[in-house]
């Protein structure tokens, strides 16, 4: 190879000659490269199927395919009939021109199916759509029928008759409901009545005033007491599955005098029985009677001596002649001494009495006093009032009924005999406040009684019996009672305003 003459003389020279710059390729991801890169085995652009091909006459653009031939002769154009359409002008049926026309094969010229024979031609409808509207646009109106036509006519089926019918009546009925709402809703004062009933009844557990007196009310009695022309109304307990009833005197008073007096005890199922008097303790309001029933429901006897004031009982009898009344209140208080005048001419009624706030009227005498248990605590005999034209006042609130423990007692007794003792101090005395202190002021002393005996004289203040302060005379009699008859009980006077103590043994009445 022959070199250029100077390129000798350059090396010998010793001048350095500068070479070309290596070329920098940054890095290509890989990521990047097989996304954006050549397909393998193609080199070049990617445009080389669009590279212009002068062969093709088209610039390089690719054409459609040519038309099979099968579809072009099916579906294309005769040779040289470049101008003709398929649709053929309106009214040419493509058949050849007659002389005459032929008959149709049609009923009628206005039978809208088309000539079977005729060919196939895209135009108008086969039957001209008619124009039932006039020059302005409004439809012309149909032909008018009358009445007799619609019936009779035979221009309306029948089933369209009917149909007609049953619409009419619907509109009637729905016209007359549309009135007669209007008519209602016009007076404000009348309507419907809609009732919120109520799910389910309440409940009533065990110890409830209800599951109470579910249990007592059937021990429980109306007597009735009748005396020729004159009767009364009162309550009973069933206290002995013999059908002894206790209740009080006063309520069978009346028939106690009177042997043609009749007594019936009404039970809660209706059942009425002829009574008869056991006993009768006019001082304490105490009466027993028995009845000949079997199997009688016998209250439960509790404790009078555990009740505390508090407490709640609930009273059940027949005020003013009302069968099975049902009260509830509270103990007010206890060892209440009460005192009221006695029934024609009996001695008066003296006890130590429950004090409660139940209702309690006339007709719960001799009536059930319960504790929250359901046991006989009382025996419902008083009721303190306010004044009253007839004497016969409505509860205040101020009730009394007998302890049962004296009740049991008293009862026992009369059951057994037919009549009580009680324990007697043997005077008569009076409430009084004296210098030192309140007590019972003695009016007078029986001869020979227990108190005379003792010592005991006319003007002391008896202030206490046994452990018992005595603050009136109601006081005294219900102290001395609650002792038995031959007890020896100190009994603390005041004389002259000293006081001292007696021991007297207590006599019988």
């Amino acid at each position: 190879m022959n070199q250029p003459p100077n390129s000798q003389s350059r090396e010998d020279s010793g001048e350095q000659r500068l070479r070309p710059r290596p070329i920098a390729r940054p890095p290509v991801d890989p990521a990047q490269a097989a996304t954006f890169g050549r397909p393998r085995g193609v080199e070049g652009a990617f445009d080389r199927l669009h590279t212009p091909d002068p062969a093709r006459g088209n610039g390089g653009l690719p054409s459609a395919p040519p038309t099979p031939e099968s579809l072009a002769e099916a579906f294309g154009r005769p040779p040289g009939a470049n101008d003709i359409v398929l649709q053929r002008p309106d009214g040419d049926t493509g058949a050849p021109a007659a002389a005459e026309p032929e008959e149709p094969l049609w009923s009628s010229e206005g039978d809208p199916w088309r000539d079977p024979g005729a060919g196939a031609v895209l135009g108008g409808p086969a039957v001209p759509a008619e124009d039932d509207r006039d020059k302005d646009g409004e439809r012309q109106p149909g032909p008018l029928l009358s009445l007799p036509e619609v019936l009779f006519g035979r221009r309306v089926k029948p089933t369209a008759l009917a149909l007609l019918g049953v619409v009419a009546l619907l509109v009637g009925a729905a016209g007359g409901l549309v009135g007669w709402a209007v008519a209602s809703a016009g007076d404000s004062l009348t309507g419907e009545l809609n009732i919120a009933e109520a799910e389910a009844g309440k409940e009533r557990p065990a110890g409830s005033i209800a599951d109470i007196a579910n249990r007592v009310a059937p021990a429980v009695v109306s007597i009735e007491v009748k005396s020729g022309q004159s009767g009364g109304v009162g309550s009973g307990v069933v206290i002995d599955r013999q059908g002894y009833i206790v209740t009080n005197n006063h309520v069978v008073a009346q028939a106690a005098r009177d042997e043609q007096a009749e007594i019936t005890a009404v039970f809660i199922d209706g059942t009425r029985s002829r009574a008869q008097i056991v006993g009768t303790d006019p001082k304490t309001d105490l009466a027993v009677i028995k009845v000949n029933v079997s199997n009688p429901v016998v209250i439960e006897v509790g404790k009078s001596a555990d009740l505390a004031p508090g407490d709640s009982v609930i009273a059940v009898g027949s005020p003013f002649g009302l069968e099975n009344t049902v009260t509830e209140g509270i103990v007010s208080a206890l060892n209440r001494p009460v005192t009221a005048p006695g029934e024609n001419g009996d001695p008066a009624v003296t006890y130590d009495a429950i004090q409660t706030d139940a209702a309690i009227n006339p007709g719960n005498s001799g009536g059930a006093l319960v504790d929250s248990r359901g046991a006989l605590v009382g025996i419902n005999s008083m009721i303190r009032t306010v004044g009253s034209n007839d004497g016969e006042g409505g509860s205040i609130g101020l009730g009394f009924a007998i302890p049962v423990d004296q009740v049991i007692k008293i009862s026992e007794a009369l059951i057994r005999t037919g009549e009580v003792k009680h324990a007697e101090l043997g005077v008569n005395a009076s409430s009084v406040a004296a210098n030192t202190s309140e007590g019972a002021q003695v009016q007078n002393v029986v001869g020979g009684g227990p108190a005379a005996k003792a010592g005991i004289a006319e003007g002391d203040v008896i202030t206490k019996v046994g452990d018992r302060q005595v603050r009136n005379a109601a006081e005294l009699t219900v102290a001395v009672r609650e002792h038995d008859i031959g007890d020896v009980v100190p009994v603390r006077l005041v004389r002259d305003g000293r006081p001292f103590t007696v021991d007297v043994t207590l006599g019988s009445d």
